[in-house]
């Protein structure tokens, strides 16, 4: 079920993937939403900064647990605009998150539905909700685009 507060805080991770894409980097944007409330955003830097793990969600993730004072996400949402792969994915069951809602699907690196489910896996120690697909077609769009401008 989509909600309209997945549709605003993923608007809001679509804006941030828009400022990854101006950027020159991956649009990839990411939100962490604590009891209905913006605590943290962010996007792909992994070209601005030379960090292999700056990936919009775990930046978010990282931005969220300075602001709360805590590590366990315990009750967060993060939105995202591209499937998470296994490293945010997993950084997301360290971090004991509640819920990810995220846009398009990635089935080259996917570690929520396509080629994983880090979610639920019984031989984790943390299993959370997943809501897939949220304005995925906007979400794929954005990436399209760029790869379609990294091509020419």
């Amino acid at each position: 079920m989509i909600s309209a507060d997945d549709i605003r805080f993923m608007e809001l991770a679509i804006a941030q993937a828009e400022e990854a894409l101006a950027a020159g980097e991956v649009p990839v944007g990411a939100v962490v939403v604590c009891d209905g409330e913006v605590v943290a955003a962010d996007r792909n830097r992994r070209e601005e900064s030379n960090d292999p793990s700056a990936h919009a969600e775990l930046l978010a993730m990282r931005s969220a647990a300075e602001s709360l004072g805590r590590w366990r996400l315990s009750n967060c949402t993060v939105y995202v605009t591209l499937e998470p792969c296994i490293m945010c994915a997993g950084a997301m069951v360290q971090a004991r998150i509640a819920r990810c809602v995220f846009g398009a699907f990635d089935p080259k690196g996917g570690g929520l539905d396509s080629l994983y489910a880090l979610h639920d896996d019984p031989r984790l120690n943390h299993s959370f909700a997943v809501n897939m697909g949220v304005l995925g077609d906007r979400c794929q769009e954005l990436l399209d685009r760029f790869f379609a401008e990294k091509r020419q």
